[in-house]
């Protein structure tokens, strides 16, 4: 089954990253993957979005006019992103950052406190696996063990409470996720 999300937020949020650990956590078990980054020439601050279509067979294109699955960590990536999610789609919202108030009713909304929950969990740099945990939560498009094994060999390198804190961030998401469902 193939289905679509894109990564939205500003540059050094951590937007390309999520979308690279799910585009290896789905190749890894297999899947075909593509991944699509854009951005603006701003390092940081600037606008961030990738786009990652997982598929059971072989995508012909990463381009895709409407995606299944919608991941903002700011406000401006909601404004700018927010028509190219399918009717029935998914809309994943940092609340502390998108602070407009979701008109559509024709796709479900999970809208979490990301930046509190990431500075509960000791650092706001893991915002970005929260998110990512909740995707996996409410759409199951990839395991929570598959994307654990990914987040460990991407900090590999890194002390292990880096990667203690990200596996605990990846819970936190997946936790999340599933009590507003």
């Amino acid at each position: 089954m193939k289905k679509s999300t894109v990564f939205s937020g500003s540059g050094g949020q951590g937007i390309m990253s999520a979308g690279i650990m799910l585009a290896q956590a789905a190749s890894e078990v297999g899947k075909s993957v593509t991944y699509l980054p854009e951005y603006g020439p701003e390092q940081r601050g600037g606008s961030a979005k990738c786009t990652v279509i997982i598929n059971d067979e072989e995508i012909i294109s990463p381009l895709i006019k409407k995606c299944d699955n919608l991941v903002c960590l700011n406000e401006q990536s909601y404004k700018k992103f927010c028509g190219q999610l399918k009717e029935g789609g998914l809309l994943i919202l940092n609340s502390n950052r998108v602070t407009s108030t979701v008109d559509r009713t024709d796709v479900k909304v999970i809208s979490l406190a990301v930046d509190d929950i990431a500075v509960e969990l000791g650092n706001t740099k893991v915002a970005n696996i929260i998110m990512l945990g909740a995707l996996a939560g409410a759409t199951g498009i990839i395991t929570p063990e598959d994307l654990a094994e990914s987040i460990k060999r991407k900090f590999a390198s890194k002390k292990q409470a880096i990667v203690d804190l990200n596996l605990k961030a990846l819970e936190k998401g997946l936790e999340a996720a599933k009590a507003v469902l």
